[in-house]
């Protein structure tokens, strides 16, 4: 690694959750209200405060922050570039649609290796649309790095990056040598916010693009042809029915206990 630090930060343009989602014509969703991924800014935030404990950008550490989509997907990128991110490449291609969790890491991992020298890549604990969390062990394996999970905290010393993975009643603290992987959880720290100076800083960051043939992949490795999954159907989960109202006449508690008995959950 030497004087310098060079970590790449997977970011994701997903639908608001706040809004009600739908589904495309080709079965996908639709992304026409979307946001950088919540879960994608605590790794974001995890790079920066490693980046910004070294000299930051004048220090020659470098976060880069690496998108796949269509048009779109360039807001996530500017988001990142407005909290902090020191430039952006953004893999779009239209083969690339319908691309599963197997040919997504295909093409991210030939992103990266594009980019070159990269000592470190932080990913989210998940998308908050496929919420798979399939991508980072996938990457990792085709990019022959070792992957350390579930990150709450995570810490770089020299060439050794160690992180602590919390589970129930148990607390795990494994570490790797760079260059490395992590996705690290909503625990792992409290994301920043942009402000004024980040946004107009922002405007003179590169995006770079990246096509399929610049990577090296063709068509079929790929979108619908390339993934190992298919979506046969989707349609709008059914709405919530109207609950039972139970009316006290003196045996509202038998009434209860029979709901519950029928429904077995006592």
């Amino acid at each position: 690694m030497g004087d310098t630090l060079k970590i790449v930060v997977l970011v994701k343009h997903v639908p608001d959750a706040q809004f009600d989602r739908h589904i495309g014509p080709d079965r996908t969703l639709d992304r026409s209200e979307s946001i950088l991924s919540e879960l994608d800014e605590y790794a974001l935030e995890a790079a920066l405060q490693l980046t910004d404990a070294r000299g930051g950008d004048k220090g020659g550490k470098e976060v880069i922050a690496l998108t796949m989509g269509g048009a779109d997907a360039a807001n996530a990128l500017k988001k990142a570039l407005q909290i902090g991110a020191s430039s952006g490449v953004h893999v779009s291609d239209d083969a690339l649609a319908g691309s599963d969790a197997w040919a997504t890491s295909l093409a991210l991992a030939s992103a990266i290796r594009r980019i070159g020298d990269v000592d470190l890549v932080l990913t989210g604990m998940a998308s908050t649309d496929g919420e798979t969390s399939l991508v980072p062990a996938q990457l990792a394996e085709r990019l022959g790095l070792p992957q350390l999970t579930f990150a709450s905290s995570l810490e770089v010393a020299g060439t050794t990056v160690r992180i602590q993975r919390d589970g129930e009643g148990v607390t795990e603290t494994v570490e790797a040598e760079l260059p490395a992987l992590v996705s690290v959880t909503d625990q792992a720290n409290e994301p920043r916010y942009p402000n004024f100076k980040g946004i107009l800083a922002a405007k003179k960051k590169k995006i770079a693009p990246l096509s399929l043939g610049d990577l090296g992949l063709d068509a079929g490795q790929v979108g619908s042809a390339g993934s190992l999954t298919e979506v046969e159907s989707a349609q709008p989960r059914p709405a919530r029915s109207a609950g039972t109202i139970i009316t006290d006449e003196g045996d509202a508690g038998v009434k209860l206990v029979d709901f519950l008995a029928a429904q077995k959950l006592i």
